[in-house]
């Protein structure tokens, strides 16, 4: 999706600039780190919480961070509400930086609430505040612009009908079923999102159907705009096996029509169509996810694709959690796209029509509590890429090293403990 961000942001000297995603995910406590969730691994977004003080499980997150038990309120007629938040900070140090960016800067990377109410036959979720997308090869961009060109300042609400024990109706603004990482900074095993994910959508409106299927089973559909396009032509899907330590996640979606309509939110993917296969292991300290995704954007000269183009990638999310509060996640991907730079196809990666890239990302990170420190050291190297499209004042830069903090707040039972 930042491939469009980027182009725009090359040729205007402004900054114009983002998986079931959701906006944090529950965790298991700190000696078990919990069980990668995907949105599409998480097809019951929104159960009911447990007796004990525990973390929602309408939030995900990948790992390692860990959610905290929401503060409760008796609102009346409004039923008991469930409230969480966090506040965020961010600097980066970057090398080869495009003309419109800096080599150094920082900004408040996250200021947000989360209301939710998660018992009884309706419930509901509402995210709001302001949000950065960080993602590798992408110019920053401050939370205001993204906020204002991107998802506004309630990125995700919507209405959960519990319509029977195993069945739920979601309709609002939702998360996407696709995908192995989600869109917020907090909620995934690394600050900046990949380049994998920048295929990917992330917000899109419409209606969502979850259904547990068995003791193992889960699934997804959605019927929805997509990319943020408020044209309701797409449909997404996703399946989850569960078992031990072991859960295999298959995600699919696809325009069933066509629209030339484009902003930053909503690139030319918007007409195309994406499959992705994530496995993940869970076990101990251990969080292991392997992961393949596939894109293709057929020929469409009303939407300006003059060739069908694809982009084949996998990655592997890897962490490790000390007993300390230390752990160790590192991101490994690969992500190749077809034709070149004559031939009429479309540039997918930002790196040129026909160009493949490869990042390698390691965040060590610290928890105590709510409170939370880490860094992304990250590399990112361009393959096959046409000149002036990919690092440094010329655009002529195959690689790009960040160094990235991170350091935040997470609110929840402990605004309201004495």
């Amino acid at each position: 999706m930042f491939f469009k961000l980027n182009r725009i942001i090359l040729q205007s000297l402004s900054a114009a600039s983002l998986a079931t995603t959701i906006a944090a995910g529950a965790q298991a406590p700190a000696s078990a780190p919990a069980t990668p969730a995907t949105p599409a691994a998480s097809a019951d977004q929104a159960a009911a919480p447990a007796a004990a003080p525990a973390p929602l499980s309408t939030f995900v997150l990948t790992g390692p961070l860990q959610w905290l038990p929401p503060a409760t309120f008796d609102a009346g007629p409004l039923g008991k509400l469930y409230v969480n938040g966090i506040i965020t900070g961010f600097s980066q140090f970057q090398t080869n930086a495009l003309p419109t960016d800096d080599s150094a800067q920082a900004t408040l990377s996250n200021g947000q609430i989360f209301i939710q109410r998660a018992d009884g036959k309706v419930q509901y979720f509402i995210q709001a505040g302001v949000y950065t997308m960080q993602a590798l090869s992408v110019p920053f961009t401050d939370a205001q612009t993204t906020v204002k060109n991107f998802y506004g300042p309630v990125p995700v609400a919507y209405l959960k009908l519990q319509a029977a024990k195993n069945t739920q109706f979601l309709i609002g603004s939702l998360p996407t079923l696709m995908g192995a990482e989600s869109t917020f900074t907090y909620q995934n095993f690394n600050i900046e999102r990949g380049i994998i994910w920048n295929q990917e959508n992330a917000i899109n409106r419409g209606i969502q159907v979850n259904q547990t299927l068995g003791k193992y089973l889960s699934a997804a559909v959605s019927w929805n705009d997509g990319y943020y396009s408020n044209r309701y032509s797409w449909l997404s899907g996703s399946v989850t096996l569960t078992k031990g330590p072991h859960s295999l996640v298959y995600d699919g979606m696809g325009n069933l029509g066509q629209t030339a309509y484009q902003t930053a939110a909503t690139p030319v993917q918007n007409n195309g169509y994406m499959h992705a296969v994530i496995y993940t292991y869970t076990k101990g300290p251990w969080i292991v996810s392997p992961y393949f995704q596939y894109g293709n954007l057929p020929t469409n000269p009303k939407v300006g694709v003059a060739k069908a183009t694809s982009a084949t990638g996998g990655a592997i999310n890897v962490s490790y959690a000390f007993k300390s509060g230390f752990s160790l996640p590192a991101r490994v991907e690969y992500l190749t796209s077809s034709g070149n730079a004559t031939d009429g196809s479309v540039n997918m990666l930002g790196f040129g029509a026909g160009s493949a890239g490869t990042t390698f990302t390691a965040t060590p990170t610290y928890q105590k509590g709510g409170v939370f420190i880490r860094s992304d050291l990250a590399w990112v190297h361009a393959m096959d890429y046409t000149p002036g499209y990919v690092f440094g004042a010329t655009g002529t830069g195959a690689g790009q090293f960040r160094a990235v903090l991170e350091f935040g707040f997470i609110f929840g039972k402990n605004m309201t403990e004495k």
